[in-house]
């Protein structure tokens, strides 16, 4: 048993952070899938990565070109083509895990971030267009996102609710979620409707690692990220596990699993595997770039560590609030410029399919 498979054991589902169409073509896809990887998600930065990066789509770009399509409508439709792909090609996993794995993620336009009605009315139009039941639509938890989460949940949507960075916003994800299931329930309708919900986590180290070392305090280098997260996963055991969840727990209703994203260590002086060995624990997901699973199927050590850390975890939290860090606040930070970060390659995306059809047209 290799290390990825090992975590599936002690609960937590390791996921691919990459989608790429010769991935799917040429099976090393079905091989991670084989080899443990249980799920995939994708964002705007990965897709600018794999079409505008790459010559591997430009036969299908000059095709779509001729037949008169915009940029944007061809990014469309390469990216719900590879998506359902994907979907089919994890279509066994999902099966065999009674609908709990397997799944494929595509995000909602990010120039949406902030509109609630638009983002709803794309999540539907982009779970219609993919077509498959193990595709999960990602929404961002943005204060507009938020509605939009709810929504689409109560209409039996799967939402892998993405950038998440602090416990507030958390904390409103999870009740949107159950808010949601108690919606579907009160009308006689299935909650079973699976959802994952992403907390961002080597970003925070990113962010704060300079502001404490200018404050003199190294010792707590490297360790802000790991708390924040180990805190919410903490808050999402109170949640689901208490009373708030208990009604819909006893209905056969899931819980929404923490997913730990951002997890490659970005620091070059940290293991490459620092955020996946701590945050291991039951109902949970873990999604890695390439280079991390490479390097975890390696070097992983797998033990369920989660749940032990929290009140430490809570405790570094409050420490580094007494300096004048707080993670909360840092979190709102965090939020803004991850959603720029996806418009950003969006939108350079969009001008590379544009440049390309314009070229085959």
């Amino acid at each position: 048993m290799n290390p990825l498979q090992k975590l599936h054991t002690l609960g937590q589902s390791p996921w691919l952070d990459f989608i790429r169409r010769d991935y799917v073509r040429d099976g090393r896809l079905a091989q991670l899938r084989d080899e443990g990887i249980r799920g995939v998600t994708s964002n705007p930065a990965i897709f600018e990565q794999a079409i505008a990066g790459s010559d591997i789509y430009d036969e299908e770009i000059q095709r779509l070109a001729a037949e008169g399509h915009d940029a944007m409508t061809i990014y469309d439709i390469l990216s719900v083509g590879d998506v359902a792909s994907a979907a089919d090609v994890f279509l066994p996993v999902w099966e065999a895990s009674d609908g709990r794995d397997g799944y494929v993620s595509l995000e909602v336009s990010p120039l949406l971030a902030h509109d609630t009605n638009a983002t709803i009315a794309d999540a539907h139009r982009l779970h219609r267009a993919v077509n498959r039941p193990n595709v999960m639509i990602k929404i961002p938890a943005t204060l507009g996102g938020v509605p939009a989460i709810r929504q689409c949940l109560s209409d039996g949507i799967p939402i892998n609710v993405t950038l998440l960075f602090g416990r507030e916003r958390y904390a409103a994800v999870m009740q949107a979620y159950a808010d949601a299931m108690q919606e579907r329930a009160d009308n006689g309708r299935n909650t079973d409707i699976a959802s994952v919900a992403s907390f961002f986590v080597s970003r925070v180290d990113s962010l704060l690692d300079p502001r404490l070392e200018e404050k003199g305090r190294g010792n707590l280098v490297g360790e802000l990220a790991v708390a924040n997260a180990l805190a919410a996963y903490g808050d999402f055991r109170e949640f689901f596990d208490g009373p708030a969840f208990e009604g819909l727990l006893a209905i056969g209703t899931p819980v929404q699993r923490v997913l730990w994203a951002s997890t490659s260590a970005k620091n070059p002086a940290f293991s490459p595997v620092k955020y996946v060995e701590a945050l291991i624990g039951p109902d949970s997901v873990n999604t890695m770039p390439l280079n991390t699973i490479e390097s975890y199927l390696e070097m992983g050590k797998p033990e369920d560590r989660a749940a032990e850390g929290v009140s430490r975890a809570r405790q570094i939290l409050a420490e580094a609030k007494q300096i004048g860090i707080d993670t909360e606040e840092a979190a709102n930070e965090l939020e803004s410029d991850a959603v720029q970060k996806f418009v950003d390659p969006f939108q350079k995306l969009i001008s590379s399919i544009e440049a390309k059809r314009l070229t085959f047209a």
